[in-house]
């Protein structure tokens, strides 16, 4: 009846309630022996911070140097009007593949023609004169003076047609080396003068690009070593190439030295001017142990990392036996490390760690010595938040 009373006030009902809640919890923990500390484990599991780890293991792991170059043409050639004279035809366009000595235009030659002729009439006489003057030099009729001016006179004037003739061969553009037409400057009916640009060719076949190396990698590339390259145009192929030289000084303003990479591609994919990222691979550990890079840190000078560790056991109170069916308990500890080679998402670890052991990547930030952890993988994090989503959805 006093219980029957004590409930049905209306303004004490909730702390009665409460009241009677906390006692009935005591009576639960002093008959079952062991909910108290079940409750303590089960608010430390609360107050664990989620992680994710994994473990350190024995990979391969290949040392490389990356850095950043323009493709640019090995051959490269500008051609240009080596006389003066309207252009009549063009014989190449823009991406014709050419031939070094095939003809690209063809200049209006008629002036070149008639001052060839006009030298070689001069010539065929000049040769008439001195033969005159050879026979009588044999008969002792004409003297040596007037003999060796009209030898000197012929000679000059074979100069003269030799002059005209390469001047009438200059009417013939000729490309100088073997390429692709890059640029072509002119048109047909164009006059166009001496040494103006017509043409650009360049040679796609080999393309070259120069790393500037910081000083501290000299003993690391050497010429011969492979390459390979992406372009930011074609993001999804490889190229491989090869060291062809390294530069014999370093440049005192930079700190760097010149790395002349070489690509063979014939397909004619690669274009001069291209942006290339290029790695070179100078060395390969088989046995490394690996770890991912996000898991490392570099804070005061010290590379370190968190490894996962058991929690100390705690004693068991006086007169209770442990609890056997309780989950383990973790803790982060802090490792300072040394690393080796980086490759990718993944770095060598040299010292610090053991094969097998795990090692936070997800949630290192929010970690410190000690501090006790919950190790999820990808699935128990999405259920854990499945579950903290349904829970506000129910408070609501």
């Amino acid at each position: 009846m006093i219980f029957k009373s004590l409930l049905g006030q209306g303004h004490g009902g909730g702390a009665i309630s409460a009241l009677f809640a906390g006692a009935l919890a005591v009576s639960l923990g002093g008959c079952g022996g062991g909910g108290a500390a079940a409750a303590d484990k089960q608010a430390d599991a609360r107050n664990a911070v989620p992680v994710e780890a994994v473990r350190a293991s024995q990979q391969s792991i290949t040392a490389n140097y990356s850095g950043t170059a323009t493709l640019e043409a090995v051959g490269e050639a500008q051609v240009v009007a080596k006389t003066s004279a309207v252009v009549l035809k063009i014989l190449a366009e823009e991406g014709s593949r050419v031939q070094q000595g095939q003809v690209l235009a063809q200049l209006d030659a008629d002036a070149a023609n008639n001052k060839l002729a006009q030298a070689t009439a001069t010539l065929r006489k000049a040769q008439a004169a001195f033969d005159k003057a050879e026979r009588g030099y044999a008969l002792k009729i004409t003297p040596k003076s007037d003999y060796d001016s009209l030898h000197y006179d012929l000679e000059a004037q074979k100069a003269v047609v030799a002059g005209a003739q390469l001047e009438l061969s200059y009417t013939r553009v000729v490309a100088p080396i073997s390429g692709v037409i890059a640029r072509r400057s002119v048109k047909v009916g164009n006059l166009v003068q001496l040494n103006q640009a017509l043409f650009d060719i360049v040679d796609l076949d080999p393309l070259q690009a120069v790393l500037n190396v910081p000083e501290r990698d000299l003993d690391t590339l050497k010429a011969g070593q492979g390459v390979r390259m992406r372009v930011d145009a074609l993001p999804t192929q490889v190229f491989d190439g090869v060291i062809a030289r390294i530069a014999p000084v370093v440049d005192a303003s930079s700190g760097t030295f010149r790395a002349t990479c070489e690509f063979r591609d014939s397909t004619r994919t690669l274009k001069p001017g291209m942006f290339g990222r290029i790695e070179v691979a100078y060395d390969q550990r088989h046995d490394a142990l690996v770890v991912p890079r996000n898991a490392i840190a570099e804070e005061d000078g010290e590379t370190s990392l968190f490894v996962v560790e058991p929690a100390p056991a705690a004693a068991p109170a006086a007169g209770k036996a442990a609890d056997k069916a309780a989950p383990p308990s973790f803790v982060a500890k802090r490792r300072v490390v040394k690393v080796g080679y980086a490759d990718g998402d993944r770095i060598e670890v040299r010292e610090g760690i053991s094969a097998g052991e795990r090692v936070i990547t997800v949630g290192r930030n929010a970690v410190r010595d000690g501090t006790q952890v919950q190790v999820l993988d990808a699935g128990t994090a999405a259920v854990g938040a499945l579950a903290l989503h349904a829970d506000a959805g129910s408070a609501r």
